[in-house]
């Protein structure tokens, strides 16, 4: 038998290595001649860059970058084992983490360290980069990052101005001319998982700005830069690509990965998926077992879980999922391709008692989990 794990993390617990350890031992318990094989999972969002490194026997690369108020910091990469791809996550030197509550404040903050990640990342010979964007301090639709990169901004008296969100509405133009030209020929594909556009209500600036430091008059005054940028970069560039899905992610990044660095937004879980290749695995298994901390409506619509379950339907593979919470009906679970969905949890506890004891949980409901699987498999 081939049983194929492939969890996500379950967050707070148990990184999504330490789950596929976990079932691993349950499913010896239960089966002690059964071919495993594991694959940790990612949604794009934190912890990818490790995944996807460590599963092409990559390595992680320390570059000193400026973290979003420009101050010098260590910042650490992914190269895969080949060294033709680099795995980066532009929170690694962008990130909301690297600042105190007092010092966020998107008119200030910007994504130049993000930029010089990726030139270290080309300077090492990678023609591939895949950017994580989940997590940022910034609002700046990319223009630090850009910078970085030699593209140049210049107000209405063509003097240079100054990247961070509270200077985008100063921009008046964009010179590529000392743009570096490596970035046309490199492929960068972006993870990218929320479809808000540019600007708006629905933009960068009115949904994500309040998480990142701003209040009423900051989002007001970071709406209507991303709006001039935006009008800027179509002149420069052609078409106006400000409300295309996904836009308005991490500040605006991913609108400022099409503009300066001709990426490409995926689905981040469709990444992770894709790079290790587990398609391929799938198709041989007998089983697959999959899980997360929580599994509600938000599992079924893009997450680690959803994919999984879209691949092993359309292969006629059954897959189990072992989660913390299970806040999804058993038809939510049939319509999405689950075959078998159970809570670890094997007694009224804590949050506290669950996170603690996460390890030897899932091991055991795995246990449970597999026999009952071959035990209906061979009767």
């Amino acid at each position: 038998m081939y049983i194929l794990i492939a969890p996500d993390k379950f967050r707070g617990s148990l990184e999504a290595s330490e789950v596929c350890q976990s079932v691993t031992e349950g499913i010896r318990k239960a089966y002690p001649d059964a071919e495993i094989v594991s694959i940790p999972l990612a949604d794009g969002g934190e912890g990818t860059t490790r995944i996807l490194t460590e599963q092409s026997k990559g390595k992680f690369i320390t570059a000193i970058v400026h973290d979003p108020l420009g101050r010098y910091i260590e910042a650490e990469y992914g190269i895969s084992g080949d060294g033709s791809t680099a795995f980066i996550e532009m929170a690694a030197a962008s990130g909301l983490n690297l600042l105190k509550p007092w010092e966020q404040n998107p008119l200030l903050t910007d994504t130049v360290g993000t930029g010089e990640l990726i030139i270290h990342a080309l300077n090492a010979g990678v023609k591939k980069i895949i950017l994580g964007i989940g997590g940022s301090a910034t609002t700046d639709a990319g223009f630090g990052m850009a910078c970085a990169l030699g593209y140049q901004f210049f107000d209405e008296n063509n003097e240079p101005v100054i990247p961070n969100g509270e200077n985008l509405v100063r921009i008046k133009s964009i010179n590529t001319d000392k743009v570096d030209t490596r970035i046309k020929h490199t492929s960068i594909v972006v993870a990218c998982d929320v479809t808000n556009p540019l600007y708006g209500e629905s933009g960068a600036a009115f949904v994500y700005g309040p998480q990142k430091g701003a209040d009423k008059a900051t989002v007001s005054k970071l709406d209507q830069g991303l709006r001039n940028i935006a009008k800027v970069a179509a002149e420069t560039f052609g078409g106006d690509i400000s409300q295309a899905p996904g836009t308005g992610a991490a500040g605006g990044l991913g609108a400022g990965a099409l503009w300066f660095l001709n990426a490409k937004l995926q689905e981040g879980v469709g990444i992770v998926m894709e790079e290790t290749h587990i398609a391929a695995h799938v198709r041989k298994a007998d089983l697959v077992i999959t899980g997360e901390g929580k599994v509600d409506e938000q599992t079924l619509s893009g997450k680690v879980v959803k994919g999984l379950a879209s691949l092993c339907q359309s292969n006629n593979v059954p897959l189990a999922v072992v989660c913390g919470t299970l806040m999804i009906t058993p038809e939510e679970a049939a319509k999405a391709g689950i075959t078998y969905a159970l809570s670890v949890l094997n007694r009224p506890m804590s949050l506290q008692q669950a996170e603690t004891e996460a390890y030897s949980l899932v091991r055991d409901a795995t246990f449970h989990l597999v026999q009952l699987f071959f035990y209906k498999r061979h009767r």
